[in-house]
């Protein structure tokens, strides 16, 4: 964990951000007293709901249409897990 002064932080935004979404803490500080910590934020892309889904729908009788929807969202969250968010 990095400890970064508020006008620090405030000067190297950009810089702060990507090192926070590269996975660094920081403790950001003013007049040498911690004020707030800034850490990454965690990473979704419907994983979970997708799982979710698979053990709903392992627990009850489903349709082949609902499960073939269920795949889809699979297939789906899979290509999405390695993509960066925050690029346009």
């Amino acid at each position: 964990m990095k400890e970064i002064s508020a006008t620090e932080a405030a000067r190297a935004f950009a810089r702060v951000l990507d090192e926070a979404e590269a996975g660094e803490e920081f403790v950001i500080t003013r007049k040498g007293v911690c004020v707030a910590r800034l850490v990454p934020a965690p990473r979704s892309n419907g994983a979970g709901v997708n799982r979710l889904a698979r053990r709903w729908a392992g627990n009850i009788g489903l349709d082949a249409e609902f499960e073939a929807a269920v795949d889809s969202i699979d297939d789906y969250a899979r290509a999405e897990e390695d993509t960066d968010p925050w690029q346009s």
